[in-house]
């Protein structure tokens, strides 16, 4: 495997096995992806994109075939954060916490948990509904949470599975503006 960008993917290979029946999910895939680069993968629907991208976040394991996350001399840790496309915001916990989830799995200092937790929030607009819990949310607001929640995380890629596909237009089109006004922000870091 050459190692040319910061993902890397050679050969990549998935069938599942439905009913003793093979199904190719993906098949021989090969593509690379600088450091910095914002992709998207377009298909029609049961084309393997999020089988891909499950693969890439390590949720699951290729048939065949390989791929290379490079990591940065920083060293950040999550590597990779992935926003799915139904909402994954934990129902018992508020909006804080569930912001700042990753943070403390990871055992973050209580200062960087609280000033990334409320920067993230502040950007997606949900600091003054940070003490509700996500029965009080529309869905729009909460995949505001689970964006928030994977920025905060700081990870070196951010695997994004259609975050706004159940959402009306106007609210798919203010996310996608807010969530590009973030990465612009965060790329540079």
């Amino acid at each position: 495997m050459s190692h040319l960008g910061k993902i890397q993917v050679d050969g990549l290979t998935k069938v599942f096995i439905k009913n003793k029946e093979r199904v190719m999910a993906l098949e021989n895939i090969d593509f690379s992806i600088k450091d910095g680069e914002f992709v998207c993968i377009l298909g029609p629907s049961g084309c393997g994109k999020t089988t891909l991208l499950r693969i890439l976040a390590g949720l699951e394991k290729p048939s065949s075939g390989e791929f290379n996350i490079q990591s940065s001399e920083s060293a950040r840790h999550p590597l990779q954060s992935m926003v799915f496309q139904e909402q994954g915001v934990i129902p018992w916990m508020t909006v804080e916490e569930n912001v700042a989830l990753g943070l403390r799995m990871r055992h973050a200092p209580k200062k960087v948990i609280n000033d990334r937790t409320n920067h993230y929030l502040e950007k997606v607009g949900l600091s003054k509904y940070k003490n509700l819990y996500p029965k009080e949310l529309s869905g729009g607001m909460k995949q505001r949470v689970s964006i928030a929640r994977a920025f905060a995380n700081d990870p070196e890629i951010l695997l994004m599975d259609e975050p706004f596909a159940a959402l009306d237009e106007q609210n798919k089109f203010i996310l996608q503006e807010e969530l590009l006004a973030i990465w612009e922000e965060t790329k540079r870091q």
